[in-house]
């Protein structure tokens, strides 16, 4: 049986592969991780700053205890950075498998098709193969 002849892909798709959309997916949540990393250390700067304004304002003993009250806070805000962070290096770990399961999906897909009438033809492999309809 003789392939079709390749297709040529629309500039506006109607639909995603699975692979591609839950890319999308963990590339949208690690955007609001990083943005949320930087919201901490912004609070982490302003309680910085907030003790060094104490520091001249208060009276010794008060003073003491507010450094020990936001010497834990601080502490806890550090630690959750660190979890933030060792989260983020998880997605981003995520990330990386899953593109590789994309461009598995993908080659697998050009192995093994004739090149067919429908969208999101990969080009990872010198054939046209279509999600829809040439990967089984």
């Amino acid at each position: 049986m003789l392939p079709l002849p390749p297709v040529s892909l629309p500039l506006l798709p109607v639909s995603l592969p699975l692979p591609l959309l839950l890319l999308l997916l963990l590339l949208l949540l690690l955007l609001l991780l990083l943005l949320l990393l930087l919201l901490l250390l912004l609070l982490l700067l302003l309680l910085l700053l907030l003790l060094l304004l104490l520091l001249l304002l208060l009276p010794p003993l008060l003073l003491l205890l507010l450094l020990l009250l936001l010497l834990l806070l601080l502490l806890l805000l550090l630690l959750l950075l660190l979890l933030l962070l060792l989260l983020l290096l998880l997605l981003l770990l995520l990330l990386q498998l899953l593109l590789l399961l994309l461009l598995l999906y993908c080659c697998y897909c050009c192995y093994s098709c004739y090149c067919c009438y429908c969208y999101y033809c990969c080009y990872c492999c010198y054939c046209c193969c279509c999600y829809s309809c040439c990967c089984y």
